[in-house]
């Protein structure tokens, strides 16, 4: 049978077990359906009672632009190098293994200014499935090498490529780019990127097809803080 975001609900729900916080990663190229798949899960499984998943996107450890600048990656932003894997990695560290401190504190990513945002996504210690989404969960080289360790499960968004290039272009425009500028800019890097990404994927616990993606244009958890799927 064809899998159904139901069936995923499912599976987000069951990974804590024994009264340990479980961490879900949801992987894929640039406007695959990361974020938008990752709201809704976090959304549904919270219901309408006390809140016990958190959202942690993995863009609020871009590197912000003036350190871009110093470094001369300003024009490949959303690189592999242009994030600090690291710190992202030590961020899982730490919730897998503080669930039961004070509360967390993750950056977000601010996608009208394209700049991180200190502090803004609160984990609280009674959270006890994180679902974290980004580009480079699945990558196994540098630094990005410590973060699969600290998930239970990665999920990977798979989009077929003319329908994910649309809605990156339309995303790119959303947010203040021109047509020409938002395709110029999917070209030069976007599209680089999706190239390094795309070969994770037989590393992913599920390949989560299209068919299985919640619909874009319902309502989510999504804001400008949000990462970019």
């Amino acid at each position: 049978m064809a899998l159904t975001f139901d069936d995923l609900l499912l599976r987000a729900r069951s990974l804590p077990r024994d009264g340990r916080r479980a961490i879900l990663g949801i992987a894929g190229s640039p406007g695959a359906g990361k974020s938008t798949l990752a709201a809704h899960v976090v959304r549904e499984l919270n219901g309408g009672g006390k809140p016990w998943v958190a959202h942690v996107p993995m863009d609020g450890f871009h590197l912000a632009d003036a350190e871009l600048g110093r470094l001369g990656r300003r024009d490949r932003k959303g690189a592999p190098d242009t994030f600090d894997a690291a710190g992202y990695a030590a961020l899982l560290r730490r919730l897998r293994e503080e669930p039961y401190g004070d509360v967390v504190y993750a950056p977000g990513f601010e996608r009208v200014l394209e700049q991180p945002l200190a502090g803004a996504v609160p984990v609280p210690p009674d959270a006890r499935l994180v679902v974290t989404e980004g580009n480079y969960l699945l990558l196994d080289t540098g630094a990005w090498a410590r973060v699969r360790p600290q998930l239970d499960e990665v999920w990977f968004c798979d989009l077929d490529e003319p329908e994910r290039l649309r809605r990156l272009i339309a995303r790119h425009e959303e947010f203040g780019k021109s047509h020409e500028e938002a395709v110029a800019w999917v070209e030069r890097s976007d599209r680089r990127n999706a190239g390094l990404i795309a070969p994770t994927r037989e590393r992913a616990d599920l390949v989560v097809p299209a068919s299985a993606l919640p619909d874009a244009s319902r309502p989510s958890e999504r804001t400008g803080r949000g990462a970019a799927g």
